[in-house]
């Protein structure tokens, strides 16, 4: 043991003080797995605070989003109402492309919210990290509305999701050619299918989250960092 630990043998609380104190290698390595441990679990309940969500961190896994967000990305993203202030569709706290344009709210090189969300409400399918464009009420002919060059159709009958089969976002990758609700991604997106709005991305890391989970080669849209 080393000369100023105390001889565990004396008392508890010398061996509390021996398990701190001694450099016998076997301790040394128990003890600094056991920091590292609690270290990666403060950082995590740290941004579990500020975020609101469990996990608060997601890996980018196609290119949907660039030159925005790239592969590999990791993403941290809050529960949608933190950090909205008043400017979010009605309460979602979402705040959408069509309204960002006329207050210059911009994230990650374009106007609006990027969002996380479960494609039709699913919890069994690859979560998607897409910008919401615009809301549209139930039944509504959205056509009109749209940017010509994000549809695949010359009227409202003959695209997809048209009108409304009920009330959503209407969002769109910022590298893919048409809206979610046009190429078969989803229907328009309800509120309670936003897991939350991205905030800000760390460049590659993302990549150790793809590598453990077999994705680094295939994808969709994003996976959980944490589960």
């Amino acid at each position: 043991m080393a000369d100023d630990a105390p001889d565990p043998r004396r008392s508890p609380t010398d061996a509390v003080r021996w398990v701190f104190r001694t450099d016998n290698e076997f301790v040394v390595f128990v003890r600094e797995m056991v920091s590292s441990a609690l270290t990666v679990l403060l950082v995590g309940m740290l941004l579990f605070g500020v975020s609101g969500l469990w996990p608060p961190l997601v890996a980018v896994e196609s290119g949907s989003m660039q030159p925005h967000m790239q592969r590999g990305d990791l993403v941290f993203v809050t529960e949608e109402h933190r950090f909205a202030g008043d400017m979010g569709y009605a309460d979602t706290g979402v705040i959408t492309h069509e309204m960002a344009e006329d207050v210059d709210y911009q994230r990650f090189g374009g106007y609006g919210d990027v969002i996380v969300y479960q494609r039709d409400g699913s919890g069994d399918t690859t979560p998607i990290i897409h910008r919401a464009r615009f809301w549209v009420a139930d039944g509504e002919n959205w056509y009109e509305r749209a940017n010509p060059a994000y549809v695949d159709g010359s009227s409202c009958a003959a695209i997809s999701n048209c009108p409304a089969p009920h009330a959503g976002f209407v969002t769109k990758g910022d590298h893919n050619q048409y809206y979610d609700q046009v190429n078969g991604i989803s229907s328009p997106v309800k509120p309670e299918w936003v897991q939350g709005r991205s905030q800000f991305r760390v460049p590659w890391l993302g990549y150790v989250r793809l590598v453990f989970s077999g994705e680094a080669t295939v994808g969709e849209a994003v996976t959980e960092l944490v589960s």
